[in-house]
């Protein structure tokens, strides 16, 4: 019988303490497969590239090229690979800059242990992981935006609506035509004409009116 396919995971922490914990953690999966650790930014983008992992368990706060730099990279070099960053900060700026980049999770350190799997599987199949002491700041972020009265009474059709759904969890374009039966210019065509419904112009703008549909996973 053939064995099923493992999710190829690629892991990088400047802390070989942190990293030998989340090996252990991972090695207790069967359902995961690590390819490859690095230590600091430039060697983790090479190292990535190279791999092509389906996801990497990134540390933000690296020597060299610091988390943001390397997620912002090897989004636009790997557009299919899943970022899940892995950091002590719970300040919100880093989670918007992250959004930003295409960021899939974002895990604590001090919920390594408890949370790390659940947010791997939630991103691999296809949701968005938000650790549940960022959720609490992000959905006060949505709270806070103007733009929610725009949000609510845009005109979107079905169509428009399964795109950008998809688009916020972390799939590309590419996913996206394949998930939908459609060409990847129709993706184009339909998320810019959703994001011009809605006076956006980014993806946080994005994030936030997906975290207030419910469509990311917080825990």
């Amino acid at each position: 019988m053939t064995e099923p396919c493992r999710l190829r995971v690629f892991i990088a922490d400047d802390h070989p303490v942190v990293l030998a914990g989340v090996r252990s953690l991972l090695d207790r999966d069967p359902e995961v497969e690590i390819v490859g650790e690095a230590l600091d930014g430039e060697t983790t983008l090479r190292m990535a590239i190279g791999l092509k992992p389906a996801m990497i368990l990134l540390d933000l706060s690296m020597p060299g090229l610091n988390g943001v730099e390397v997620a912002r990279r090897l989004h636009a070099q790997l557009p299919d690979c899943k970022v899940v960053v892995l950091t002590v900060h719970e300040d919100r700026a880093y989670l918007r800059k992250l959004i930003e980049v295409g960021a899939a999770g974002y895990v604590l350190k001090r919920s390594v242990a408890e949370d790390l799997l659940r947010a791997i599987h939630a991103v691999a199949s296809g949701g968005m992981y938000l650790d549940p002491a960022i959720a609490a700041q992000a959905v006060d972020w949505t709270l806070e935006r103007p733009s929610e009265i725009a949000m609510a009474g845009a005109d979107l059709s079905e169509r428009e609506v399964e795109v950008l759904r998809l688009a916020s969890v972390g799939h590309s374009n590419k996913a996206i035509a394949n998930i939908l039966s459609i060409s990847v210019r129709s993706v184009e065509t339909y998320k810019a004409r959703a994001m011009d419904k809605l006076g956006f112009d980014n993806r946080v703008d994005l994030m936030g009116y997906a975290i207030g549909k419910g469509w990311l996973a917080a825990s």
